[in-house]
């Protein structure tokens, strides 16, 4: 729809015509008729009139009316029906601390990520999930995640834990660094970010797994709940010794062997 159809949409939802929709918004009843039904033309064609910004701030002010809307940018009307979004809070919203006042590290298994979502501000709820403090872990607000998944695999495996300091500033986030993001439309995920929140208020967010079917993808700021760089983690994968260790312990042995050989003939 055009402009002049908006403001007909928005003068049949308050049930108006143009003369009571004019006397709401100060013109005269010729002015709105001009820009909904178009003046004539000699040809015997009506050309719409454009409303200019007295006329559009009248309309958005006087019936609430969400500027998205009128300018093609949003399908709702009013701006009392808007989603509010909100914004990336710089503390956590709920804390855990001991008896001696230091900050718990909270673990969220991966059982509980989906109450974690809905939950993640709830203090009742993290009361719940298990929490125990870490010495070394300070200067800051620390998770504990459990890992799901593989397409962090090279790096991180499934069941691993990863220790994440909570972000205060989306734009403190390095490049390349491996954080967690929570998010109400892709959850938990465990990813390596690429951050382009200043210019254009979005996180680019990879896999460390080439193998899979694991493309990159892009998270705009404002679905951002929570973010944690990770700065520690623990895993039950032990790394398989590379081809330079087997040669070196095929040379070792072979040394030993002739060591022993050495000394049987002496």
């Amino acid at each position: 729809m055009g402009i002049s159809e908006k403001i007909a949409t928005i003068r049949n939802a308050f049930n108006l015509n143009n003369f009571s929709f004019s006397k709401r918004i100060g013109v005269t009843g010729t002015t709105v008729d001009s820009i909904i039904n178009g003046r004539p033309q000699a040809d015997g064609t009506r050309k719409k009139t454009k409303p200019g910004y007295d006329v559009l701030t009248a309309i958005i002010n006087e019936f609430n009316i969400n500027p998205d809307y009128l300018f093609g940018k949003s399908d709702v009307m009013l701006t009392s029906e808007v989603k509010k979004t909100p914004t990336y809070s710089g503390v956590p919203q709920v804390v855990s601390v001991n008896e001696s006042g230091n900050e718990n590290v909270i673990y969220v298994p991966i059982k509980a990520r989906a109450g974690y979502l809905n939950g993640y501000g709830d203090s009742n709820y993290i009361e719940q999930l298990p929490s125990f403090h870490m010495p070394h872990l300070n200067n800051g607000t620390f998770r504990c995640f459990e890992v799901q998944g593989n397409s962090m695999v090279r790096t991180f495996f499934d069941g691993d834990l990863v220790f994440g300091k909570y972000v205060e500033n989306l734009i403190d986030i390095k490049d390349g660094r491996v954080y967690i993001i929570v998010s109400k439309n892709d959850g938990i995920v465990l990813k390596r970010v690429i951050n382009r929140i200043h210019e254009r208020g979005k996180l680019i967010l990879k896999s460390d797994n080439k193998d899979g079917n694991y493309p990159m993808y892009t998270i705009n700021a404002e679905e951002i709940m929570e973010v944690w760089y990770v700065s520690m983690f623990a895993s039950k994968q032990m790394p398989e010794p590379v081809d330079v260790y087997d040669r070196l312990h095929d040379l070792e042995s072979k040394i030993v062997e002739l060591q022993e050989q050495v000394n049987s003939k002496n």
